[in-house]
């Protein structure tokens, strides 16, 4: 053949519904028939979906799936169609002892399995599995070396190009293309033997900046094998728990030069056909790479928040709002996604709540259309104080009397746990909705918010921005999305502040204890960098005079911290909180919208273990304390 007509099916997986995924890859495969298209490539695991959790052991699950296989065959009369599913052999065992399963690639041409020549099954088994970040293939799957290992075969005798009626194609899973660390490489195995196309499928959670790496990796790989490639993704979101991915999709075709000649739009279901001669000639018009910017952080959390939503049956909404940046933000985002008589403001003020912040809060709501009320929290944080500061206390026979007080930190959390655990709960339930959880990522990583208070609803779709991303989103929104300043610029010029004691006054300039952007950046070192810092490596670099260059801070560590003492206490005091209470509290906190590397959750696993400095640290935080005095 010349040619392929190729359709790439961008399909949005909905995880643990094979069925509901099923239907519409058949409706896919029908007008793709009529459309006189060859090959139809759907994204991999697109028939169970991917981040499911402990599902895969259910064997009733199991068997759902393979009867969709069978329907999917079916449907491929007089047309070659690629998916993802999990495949089955339930005459061995994983190493778990459960029933084994690989994470497989179905090729159904013309109504009949094809898979690799000579090998034991009819599909294409994943070689690599990752186990990094949210991926834990190898808990539930048996990948393509373990079971060369067990027929006692080099693996490049199972991995071969399929042939089909359309020639010889070069299927791979995801991973295998991303073979920079392994010591095996699936499609220069493959390239070996000569397929006419390669065919990569994929489940690739959406992280800013990955698509251009992504692009960069497989217009090499294209060149490196001068064939076409075809990438193809989801969309969607799925989730580990604590964590909710979204799928961009921005599935791709290159070609034999390397050049991403044609893509899907991104986070949006489609379907992409394109004719692709067979060779390793160039065709087609390339496609410039684009980064990742602030746009970009934006369309991703309303889809992901509006998926979540979808998911979890959410169609009216509470947000806690301050006046703060924060929270008009996480208001601005959902009033796109709701009309404004589902989505209620409230605004809880106490006796240290400025009359400039209760102003931004009801403009904001004004300027939202939103509904919007207004509660005090005064009388019921008095209830609580007159109910347990001073209480005495005793064993039930009178003894060991031990009289309680409140502290004014700890009405500081009366305060904060007043506002969501009674009203914005009671308000939820009465609105028949859910509330937000509006706490960005820079107070995740340390713990700054209140267990049971700010840190409580349904959802923290900012928690994996950082506070200086924060006010980019809202300049954003106000100049591209809405068009006009529905967020109040006194809202982002006012002092960040949780305004829970006469220490917290905003128009007294008085706020939170953090430096935005320094902190951000140092958290940033700790949580996202793939070698993540430690205090060892930031007070060596503070020592050598090179600490900002190494977080991209343009400004002076001096000017915030004059002396050695001073910038130890502080690098300190939010390590303890990181690894201490903060740990704890985000180990409480709601499901996270992961939009960078290593969003809080199973993305980035944690054991509370409490702080650790290394021997180099110590030593080096002596000497520069001893050389300061």
């Amino acid at each position: 053949m010349d040619s392929i007509k190729t359709r790439l099916v961008q399909l949005e997986v909905h995880p643990g519904n094979p069925r509901l995924n099923t239907a519409a890859m058949l409706r896919h495969i029908a007008a793709a028939r009529e459309e006189g298209v060859q090959l139809v490539v759907f994204p991999e695991m697109s028939v169970p979906g991917y981040l499911l959790g402990d599902e895969w052991e259910h064997p009733a699950f199991l068997h759902e799936c393979e009867d969709c296989h069978e329907q999917l065959r079916a449907a491929a009369r007089g047309i070659t169609v690629i998916f993802g599913s999990v495949g089955l052999d339930w005459t061995r065992r994983n190493e778990d002892g459960r029933v084994r399963k690989y994470n497989a690639l179905f090729v159904a041409d013309d109504g009949q399995w094809a898979g690799p020549p000579g090998g034991p099954y009819p599909f294409v088994i994943k070689t690599l599995l990752p186990n990094y970040r949210e991926f834990d293939d190898s808990r539930h799957f048996f990948d393509l070396r373990k079971l060369a290992y067990e027929e006692q075969v080099p693996v490049e005798n199972l991995l071969k190009p399929v042939d089909t009626r359309l020639g010889k194609l070069g299927c791979s899973l995801c991973e295998d293309a991303w073979d920079n660390d392994y010591a095996l490489s699936p499609l220069l195995v493959l390239a070996q033997q000569h397929p006419a196309l390669f065919v990569n499928i994929s489940s690739s959670p959406f992280t800013m900046h990955k698509n251009h790496k992504r692009n960069r990796v497989f217009s090499a790989l294209a060149s490196r094998l001068r064939r076409p490639l075809v990438f193809v993704n989801n969309v969607g979101v799925q989730n580990v728990g604590k964590t909710v991915f979204v799928f961009d999709g921005s599935s791709c075709v290159y070609n034999g030069c390397g050049q991403r000649v044609a893509c899907s739009s991104a986070f949006r279901e489609t379907a992409l056909t394109c004719e692709i001669p067979l060779g390793g000639r160039p065709f087609g018009s390339p496609v410039e790479l684009s980064h990742d910017d602030i746009s970009t952080m934006y369309t991703a959390l309303a889809y992901g928040t509006r998926k979540f939503m979808e998911l979890c049956g959410v169609r009216r909404v509470v947000v806690g709002i301050s006046g703060g940046i924060d929270s008009s933000v996480v208001a601005a985002v959902y009033r796109q996604l709701l009309p404004g008589s589902d989505l209620l403001l409230v605004n809880m003020p106490s006796r240290y709540n400025s009359p400039t912040t209760r102003s931004l809060a009801k403009q904001l709501a004004t300027n939202l259309g939103a509904c919007y009320v207004e509660i005090s929290i005064e009388d019921s944080v008095s209830l609580t104080r007159s109910q347990i500061d001073g209480l005495v206390v005793r064993t039930v026979d009178g003894r060991s009397p031990q009289r309680l007080s409140l502290t004014p930190f700890m009405l500081e959390n009366v305060q904060a746990r007043d506002r969501s655990s009674r009203i914005l709960a009671a308000l939820a339930a009465a609105f028949e909705g859910v509330f937000t959880c509006n706490a960005n990522k820079s107070e995740a990583t340390v713990g700054y918010g209140t267990l049971y208070g700010d840190i409580a609803g349904y959802f923290a779709n900012l928690a994996d921005v950082w506070k200086t991303e924060i006010y980019e989103l809202a300049r954003h929104l106000n100049e591209h999305v809405y068009g006009a300043e529905v967020i109040p610029q006194g809202c982002l010029t006012v002092t960040p502040s949780a305004e829970l004691s006469p220490s917290q006054n905003v128009d007294e300039g008085k706020g939170d204890p953090l430096h935005y952007p320094y902190h951000d950046l140092l958290f940033k070192s700790w949580v996202e960098w793939w070698d993540r810092a430690t205090p060892q490596e930031i007070l060596e670099w503070y020592a050598a005079g090179c600490l900002e260059e190494k977080l991209g801070f343009h400004g002076h560590v001096a000017n915030l911290f004059p002396t050695a003492g001073e910038f130890i206490a502080d690098l300190e005091r939010w390590w303890n909180l990181y690894k201490g209470m903060g740990l704890a509290k985000r180990l409480q906190a709601p499901p996270v919208l992961a939009l960078k590397r290593r969003a809080f959750g199973f993305d980035h696993r944690e054991s509370q273990m409490g702080p650790h400095y290394t021997k180099k640290y110590e030593e080096l935080k002596a000497q520069l304390l001893r050389k300061a005095n």
